[in-house]
C-alpha cells in the first residue's frame, strides 16, 4: 500500500517504543486504561450538557431520552472506526496519521490535522473566553486579562509530566461528572411520574422526525471522543488500551446523557424544560438537600477544564505531525526531564493567547462540529479502504466490516443536515 507503515513490534507482539527524534527523549508512557476513560470523558461531558438537554427536549419532547440514546449509537459508530484505527496507528496525530496510511496523501493529511488543530485553536480561546462569564459571577475581575490568565496557567500544566495534566484533568472530570450525579438524584423522586408518560415517550411513526432532530443536537455533546487517539504515544499498551477506552468513553457517556434526560422530562414539565437555558438548574432547586448555585459552581469547572484538555491534545498532534515530517522537525523535540512535547505546547499556547486576546467571544460549536464531521467521514472511509485491503492481521481489535460504511453514511448525513438543514 503506498505510504502506508505497519507499526513494528518486538517479539512479545507487543509495539516497540518509536524512535526518538534525533536521538532525543521520547513521550513517557503512563496513561493507563481508566485515567484515560477519565480523560476521554473531560474531553466529551462539559458546560454544554448543562443546557442541551432543554434544546433536545424542545425537538424531541418526551423522546428526549431515546434522541440522547440514539445519538450514543451514531457516536459509537465512528467511536469504532476510531478504536480499530487506533489499534492498526497507535501515534500522536491520530486521524492525519490514519488518512495518510489509507490514501497515501500527504496534503491531505496535513489538511485533516491542520483542520482540528484550527478549530481546536478557536475552541480553546472561545472557552477562556466564556469561563470569564462563569468567574465573574463569584468575583469582579476584568475579561481579559482573566481570560489571559486561563490559557498561560493551564499551558503550564500541560507542560508538566502527562500523567499530571492529566490526572489535574480526570479530577475536574470527576466534579463535572459528580454534578451530572447530583441532577440525576434530585431528579429521581419524579420517575414516579414514570408510568404517567411513559406513553409518549415511546415513539410511534410521528415522533420519530422531532427524535431524529433532537439525535441530531445530542450528537454534537458525545465530541471529543476523538480526542483519546492522541494519547497513543503516553498509554500503556497503547494498541489494546486506546480501543477499550474509547468504547468506555462513548458508553459511559451514553449512560449519563441518557439518565439525565429521563430524570429531566419526568421532574421538570416539558414546556418549561424546553424553553429553559438552564434545565438542570431547574431539576437541582427541587431539591431541598442541594446548595443554590451548585451546577453553577460546577459549570465554572467545566468550562477551564475544556482549555486544558484541549491544550494537552493539540500539542500532541503537532508532535506527531513533525514525527512524520508535515511540520518542521523541530516540534518532534521531547523534553527530556518532563518526558512532553514542551515546544509544540508553548506554540499552541501562545496562539491561544493571541487569538484570546484579538475575539470578543467566538460561539464555534457549530464549525467544531462540521469539521469534526468532515474529518470523521474521511476517517471511516479510511477504515473502508484499509479493511478492503486486508493489512495488518495482528491488529487487536476488528470491527465489523459493515460498521465503516454505516458511520460513514451518518456522517454525511449530518453534515447534509448542518450544510442543509
Amino acid at each position: 500500500m503506498r505510504g502506508s507503515r505497519v507499526p513494528e513490534r518486538d517479539t512479545n507482539g507487543e509495539l516497540r517504543e518509536a524512535p526518538p527524534p534525533a536521538g532525543g527523549a521520547t513521550l513517557r508512557r503512563a496513561l493507563g486504561l481508566w485515567l484515560l476513560v477519565l480523560y476521554g470523558l473531560g474531553s466529551i461531558i462539559g458546560a454544554g450538557i448543562y443546557v442541551l438537554v432543554g434544546a433536545v427536549a424542545d425537538a424531541a419532547g418526551y423522546g428526549a431520552p431515546m434522541a440522547f440514546l440514539l445519538a450514543g449509537v451514531l457516536a459509537g459508530l465512528t467511536g469504532l472506526s476510531y478504536a480499530e484505527l487506533s489499534a492498526r496507528f497507535p501515534e500522536a496525530a491520530g486521524a492525519a496519521v490514519y488518512v495518510k496510511e489509507a490514501f497515501g496523501s500527504d496534503a491531505l493529511s496535513r489538511l485533516v490535522g491542520g483542520l482540528v488543530v484550527l478549530v481546536g485553536v478557536f475552541l480553546a480561546a472561545s472557552l477562556a473566553r466564556g469561563a470569564v462569564g462563569y468567574i465573574q459571577r463569584f468575583a469582579d475581575l476584568p475579561e481579559l486579562p482573566t481570560a489571559l490568565a486561563l490559557v498561560a496557567g493551564f499551558t503550564l500544566i500541560a507542560c508538566l509530566g502527562v500523567a499530571h495534566s492529566v490526572r489535574f484533568a480526570a479530577l475536574l472530570t470527576l466534579i463535572e461528572i459528580v454534578g451530572l450525579v447530583i441532577v440525576i438524584a434530585a431528579g429521581t423522586p419524579s420517575l414516579a411520574r414514570l408510568p404517567e408518560i411513559w406513553p409518549e415517550m415511546v415513539p410511534n411513526a410521528a415522533a420519530w422526525a422531532g427524535i431524529g432532530s433532537g439525535a441530531f443536537l445530542a450528537f454534537f455533546a458525545f465530541l471529543g471522543f476523538e480526542d483519546i487517539v492522541n494519547m497513543a504515544e503516553e498509554t500503556h499498551a497503547a494498541e489494546r488500551t486506546l480501543p477499550r477506552a474509547i468504547i468506555a468513553t462513548i458508553v459511559l457517556t451514553t449512560l449519563i446523557y441518557g439518565a439525565v434526560a429521563l430524570v429531566a422530562v419526568t421532574a421538570v414539565p416539558i414546556e418549561r424544560l424546553a424553553g429553559s437555558r438552564a434545565p438542570l438548574e431547574l431539576i437541582a432547586q427541587a431539591a431541598s438537600w442541594v446548595p443554590a448555585g451548585t451546577l453553577s459552581v460546577i459549570a465554572l469547572i467545566a468550562v477551564p477544564n475544556g482549555i486544558l484538555i484541549t491544550l494537552v491534545m493539540l500539542a500532541r498532534i503537532l508532535y506527531g505531525m513533525a514525527r512524520r515530517g508535515w511540520l518542521p522537525r523541530g516540534l518532534a523535540f521531547v523534553n527530556p526531564v518532563t518526558r512532553t512535547p514542551l515546544r509544540p505546547t508553548f506554540l499552541i499556547g501562545a496562539i491561544v493567547l493571541i487569538f484570546t486576546a484579538g475575539i470578543e467571544f467566538i460561539g464555534l460549536v457549530t464549525l467544531t462540529s462540521a469539521v469534526n464531521l468532515f474529518v470523521f467521514t474521511l476517517v471511516n472511509l479510511a477504515l473502508v479502504k484499509l479493511q478492503r485491503e486486508g493489512t495488518d492481521g495482528s491488529v487487536a481489535i476488528r470491527v465489523p466490516r459493515w460498521c465503516p460504511p454505516l458511520a460513514t453514511a451518518c456522517s454525511l448525513a449530518l453534515l447534509a443536515v448542518y450544510l442543509f438543514g
